[in-house]
């Protein structure tokens, strides 16, 4: 029997061989002595199977074909300078921590000028291409840690407007680089740090605001004597004091309110302020005394310095504010008597002096309190209502507060010359 063994395999070995059988089967039908096939195919006669017939002793199976190669889009672009802003714009998208919105899903592809929150327009250097010259973001509540690498990196950027975002860090001194940018709104927003020194000197810069962030310390001078026409810093940290040189500024929009400025309210400022319809200086740390230079405001139309530290009268010259709706003097430490020629100011719909320490008031004056246009509630007026306590006037009364030139709280610039010897409403009489 095992030269007849011997003959069957030496038959099936060549006969496999013809088939095309791997060696690995081969060596496995050698090795097994043919035993090994009763676990892999039927048990019946099991000389007449094939290899094709006990494939399934092996995976003979072909491995699965790789998965086609995804080709890489290509971008084509309807200028270099696009071009060359794309991969800036598509880093600052990979730093969003926030989009609730959706505005970043529209930044992909090449024709960046759809993206929304840009826009495009020819630069003043070539004026056939086409380049990003504003970017919009007012109201897009991102997110995002800084704007470093972005904004600074728009080389034709004209308009930046990012107005309540959640972006945060500091102001990267390189966009004093930046030739065109003239507007630059970062307002309400998480922005920190010292005032951003890298606006000085920008000569093409007519429009800044930072109002509503985290910004501190000194605000430099020599911004209000920039070429700006708009300057909004107010509500944020700033603890400086007013700087003297107001009065060099043609600034026609500023706001100073919610900061922590200091001192006394230079008289130049209301040479500045005189074509404004808003002055607001109010929740700050202003000390001293109104100055009656304060009638020159002829255009304001509100004047809020309340919730600070001034103290004194109130100048008669508030009665050359013909235009003003609102005067608000409020939580400060003015004393004395209200001048009733402030009350009668025709336009006057809210007169504000709560919080101070006033103890004379006229019938005018007490008119407004009937149409309910003054409050003068926590004072120290005797026969009112709502009035501090006899002690704590008493107190206040006791240390006695002065102001250097208290003629002047009589003048009125904006009258004749009979009443004050000058019609120039920048000088006062000689003393």
């Amino acid at each position: 029997m095992s030269t007849l063994v011997c003959v069957i395999l030496t038959s099936l070995i060549a006969t496999t061989l013809s088939s095309g059988a791997t060696r690995e089967t081969v060596e496995f039908l050698v090795g097994s002595g043919g035993r090994g096939l009763k676990n892999g195919c039927s048990s019946e006669n099991h000389g007449k199977y094939t290899v094709t017939q006990c494939s399934k002793l092996r995976n003979t199976k072909a491995p699965p074909p790789a998965p086609p190669v995804k080709k890489t889009e290509l971008l084509v672009f309807s200028d270099q300078r696009l071009a060359l802003v794309y991969p800036i714009i598509q880093k600052f998208k990979s730093l969003i921590t926030s989009d609730p919105l959706g505005i970043t899903k529209t930044w992909a592809g090449s024709d960046i000028c759809s993206y929304k929150g840009f826009f495009c327009d020819s630069p003043p250097d070539n004026k056939s291409a086409t380049a990003v010259a504003s970017v919009d973001f007012n109201g897009f509540q991102l997110a995002a840690p800084t704007l470093d690498g972005f904004l600074d990196q728009l080389p034709d950027v004209a308009l930046f407007h990012a107005n309540s975002n959640s972006f945060s860090g500091t102001i990267s001194a390189n966009i004093a680089r930046l030739p065109y940018l003239y507007e630059l709104d970062i307002s309400n927003n998480l922005f920190s740090g010292s005032f951003p020194a890298a606006v000085l000197g920008m000569n093409g810069l007519t429009f800044l605001d930072i109002r509503f962030n985290f910004f501190t310390g000194a605000v430099p001078p020599q911004i209000f004597t920039q070429n700006l026409d708009v300057l909004f810093i107010n509500n944020n940290n700033f603890m400086t004091t007013l700087p003297d040189n107001l009065g060099n500024t043609h600034i026609r929009y500023l706001t100073l309110a919610n900061n922590k400025f200091t001192g006394p309210i230079p008289s130049d400022i209301f040479k500045v302020f005189s074509s404004l319809s808003e002055v607001l200086l109010l929740n700050n740390q202003i000390t001293g005394c109104l100055p009656y230079e304060v009638g020159l405001l002829k255009e304001a139309t509100v004047f809020d310095a309340g919730n600070n530290r001034l103290t004194g009268p109130l100048p008669f010259a508030l009665s050359c504010l013909e235009k003003v709706e609102q005067l608000n003097f409020a939580g400060n430490q003015l004393f004395g008597m209200v001048p009733e020629v402030a009350c009668e100011l025709v336009k006057l719909t809210n007169f504000s002096l709560s919080d101070n320490y006033f103890t004379t008031l006229g019938p005018s004056c007490r008119f407004l309190i009937e149409k309910g246009v003054l409050d003068i509630t926590n004072n120290c007026i005797p026969d009112l209502p709502f009035q501090k306590s006899v002690e704590e006037c008493s107190d206040f009364i006791a240390h006695p507060r002065s102001c250097p030139q208290m003629w002047s709280y009589t003048f009125i610039p904006c009258m004749s010359s009979s009443s004050s010897g000058s019609t120039n409403p920048g000088m006062a009489p000689s003393s």
